[in-house]
């Protein structure tokens, strides 16, 4: 052979070589959205870039970049829909930003191969903090008194004030939201009863766990109700009519993970009713919560636009979650937070 041949064939195989490793190098599709600017920072995006350093590793800046990057990615960081996830043929794994994943409940998703993670757990010690505030808020009459700061208006009344100590609450959903916040009422002196499917042993914190099923067993025991369960066909409005009815007078309610897990007009009429003493909202149903609908006019009633996960130490923990799971898709490894789709969490 001669040598330009022999260089020439050496060139052909180290161009084959490349392009297998390029072939083989796995194609990984992080959406930019705005609503999630702390995954797209600069500090963030290189932790990623970094972790998924033998990947091919693209950060979608449009809606139209995301459709055309994923007909081919192996792995997803963030939502897609279900048209999206159709054309998503090579897709392996899919990083959702949230703890929530009920978008993901379609059958060809959840019939799929695809390994599914999210970030539950990391958002319970912010979530908890927020359900506690709205509370603390309504027992100590917060929300009357800083509407009266804006009136200049010194006024004392101490209507419907109440202190956390000796009372019940009741957690539905003692997952990584619901056990942080039976932590908090445990520590305020409150007996705490537990809500899940899942076989919990009662403890330290939780005086007794209960399955759903037995839930309205329970419900008129407590003096406050959280709401921190997943969004499932099965927990789907398993606070309605009957439920609100149960209730102690003068109970509060606390609804922090998804506004479906209660309905709404039921809501609606213990309020009117008089039969809580207050609400405590970050999740909705309908949400956003239209203009003029009846919730915005309890004056015992607080709202917050489904914020309730947002700080910087809740990102810092996301962040950490999703590098983690970058890396250990890069590598093979299994990943962390992988969800059961068929139960949905």
């Amino acid at each position: 052979m001669r040598k330009s041949q022999l260089i020439l064939a050496l060139l052909l195989s180290l161009l084959s070589s490349g392009l297998v490793l390029q072939a083989q190098r796995k194609k990984v599709v992080l959406t930019g959205t705005e609503r999630h600017g702390w995954a797209t920072s600069e500090s963030a995006l290189r932790d990623f870039r970094e972790a998924a350093e033998g990947a091919n590793f693209i950060v979608a800046k449009s809606e139209e970049e995301f459709n055309r990057e994923i007909v081919d990615a192996d792995g997803i960081v963030g939502e897609i829909t279900r048209d999206q996830f159709l054309t998503a043929k090579n897709l392996r794994w899919m990083q959702e930003y949230s703890a929530g994943v009920e978008d993901y409940g379609y059958p060809e998703f959840r019939d799929s191969s695809v390994l599914l993670t999210n970030c539950k757990i990391v958002q319970g010690p912010t979530i908890a903090d927020h359900a506690f505030g709205m509370l603390l808020a309504l027992t100590r009459g917060l929300n009357r008194f800083i509407s009266n700061r804006a009136k200049e208006e010194w006024n004392r009344d101490n209507t419907g004030m109440v202190e956390l100590q000796g009372r019940t609450a009741l957690v539905i959903g003692v997952g990584g939201i619901g056990s942080q916040i039976a932590q908090r009422a445990h520590g305020f002196g409150m007996t705490v009863i537990g809500v899940d499917p899942k076989d919990i042993a009662p403890g330290n914190i939780l005086s007794e766990v209960v399955h759903p099923g037995q839930l309205d067993r329970v419900l008129p025991l407590a003096d406050v109700i959280f709401v921190s369960a997943p969004h499932t066909p099965e927990s789907e409005h398993m606070v309605g009519p009957r439920q609100f009815d149960l209730m102690k007078q003068d109970a509060y309610f606390i609804a922090v993970s998804r506004g479906k897990l209660y309905e709404t007009p039921a809501l609606v009429k213990a309020l009117d009713s008089r039969k809580l003493a207050g609400a405590g909202l970050d999740v909705t149903d309908p949400e956003p919560l239209p203009k003029g609908h009846p919730l915005w006019k309890f004056p015992n009633v607080i709202i917050t636009p489904h914020v309730a996960s947002q700080s910087p130490e809740s990102n810092a923990r996301r962040i950490a979650v999703i590098k983690e799971n970058l890396r250990r898709f890069v590598a093979g490894e299994p990943p962390l937070n992988v969800v059961n789709k068929q139960l949905g969490y």
